[in-house]
């Protein structure tokens, strides 16, 4: 297949590793919004949680943001893969 050819299956792969993403993300969000609350045990509004309570909330919810570099990542680079191959 030519450079054009892969060049269009790439970008079709990608948008749908896009797509797939943002369908996972919208699954994700009342996930990390149910773990932070206070029934959930994490209670991340309360001010007065111990250090490893507040560093646990940190990492729940630096789970969105992470997860939308991972989408972009993959779906950049299998762009990338089949134009440089």
């Amino acid at each position: 297949m030519n450079n054009r050819g892969q060049m269009g299956i790439g970008v079709v792969a990608a948008i749908m590793i896009f797509i797939v993403g943002m369908v996972i993300v919208n699954i994700m969000k009342p996930e990390v919004t149910t773990a932070r609350s206070a029934a959930s045990g994490l209670d991340c509004g309360n001010s007065s949680i111990s250090d490893g309570t507040k560093l646990t909330c940190l990492a729940v919810d630096f789970t969105i943001p992470y997860f939308f570099i991972i989408v972009f990542s993959a779906a950049g680079g299998f762009i990338l893969v089949r134009v440089i191959t």
